[in-house]
């Protein structure tokens, strides 16, 4: 795996490069915007053109993380109608800087119904992929922890939402470990890690799984709670790590770890142990 973080944009998008590389990070995910707040000032052009000739520079994994507020499975209109542009927004801000993917939440059905909240899910996806022709970036749903009426907990549902959302070459999904503990999915058993896997291969393929944000998690399997917790600090251990480093099936994948900075640095040194070498970073 290519390891990384989630690095702060503070004081101008190219300081995420520094916080990185202070890290020895080999790839990276970031918010292009505020994650709490509708309005955001559209980046500077100077600045936008500087940091997408640093990414091509680089050739390194560069994600973005949806806003919060997005919630694509709403059924209020105006959250709806909201979340559909700033989406599309989010898309556009990421072809423009060079990242690679954009992460993100199904979102809340809010009591209306997993199937009435999908297929709205579904839905805007497809609308902002339509809105986006021709983009390079990528669309990644991220595996979720079931918390409240969250979607996108099971591998069924991701499968789903990827079938209605077409465009293949533009789409997959983010796993995330403390999600997947928390949603029900046994990965530190050598029993339980082997079959999660073959439910995933199953049912999406493995092939779909595009990056990781790895985490530990605070709570008991199947909480549905997500608290994330340092690498092998939590619930789940240092097992699934270790196997994870060393899994021939996730070599180049993106990683990211989505914790304090203490936390990260800490969890990278754990993380770099196991999986034995270094990435070489071209540029």
């Amino acid at each position: 795996m290519r390891l990384g973080a989630h690095v702060s944009v503070a004081g101008g998008l190219c300081r995420a490069f520094d916080r990185a590389d202070s890290d020895r990070c080999e790839a990276m995910q970031i918010f292009t915007a505020s994650g709490r707040a509708w309005a955001s000032p559209r980046p500077d052009p100077g600045e936008v053109r500087e940091f997408s000739a640093e990414a091509r520079r680089r050739r390194a994994p560069i994600l973005a993380h949806d806003s919060y507020l997005i919630n694509l499975a709403t059924g209020d209109s105006i959250l709806a109608r909201r979340s559909r542009d700033a989406f599309a927004q989010e898309l556009e801000r990421c072809e423009a800087l060079g990242v690679d993917a954009v992460v993100l939440h199904p979102g809340a059905h809010r009591g209306d119904g997993v199937e009435v909240g999908l297929p709205r899910v579904a839905a805007a996806l497809r609308e902002g992929l339509r809105r986006t022709a021709g983009y390079r970036v990528s669309v990644l749903v991220e595996l979720t922890a079931g918390q409240g009426t969250s979607l996108g907990s099971t591998f069924a549902e991701l499968r789903w939402l990827l079938d209605e959302m077409g465009s293949p070459d533009r789409t997959g999904v983010c796993i995330d470990t403390c999600h997947a503990w928390a949603s029900g999915y046994d990965l530190v058993t050598d029993a339980g890690y082997d079959a999660t896997w073959r439910e995933l291969d199953a049912a999406l393929g493995l092939g779909r799984v595009r990056a990781f944000h790895l985490n530990d998690s605070r709570r008991e399997r199947g909480s549905r709670v997500d608290r994330h917790a340092g690498i092998g600090d939590g619930k789940m251990g240092k097992g699934v790590f270790r196997r994870l480093m060393t899994d021939p099936r996730f070599q180049g994948v993106p990683a990211v770890l989505e914790l304090p900075p203490d936390d990260v640095r800490k969890g990278l040194r754990r993380l770099r142990r196991y999986r034995g070498r270094p990435i070489l970073q071209a540029g």
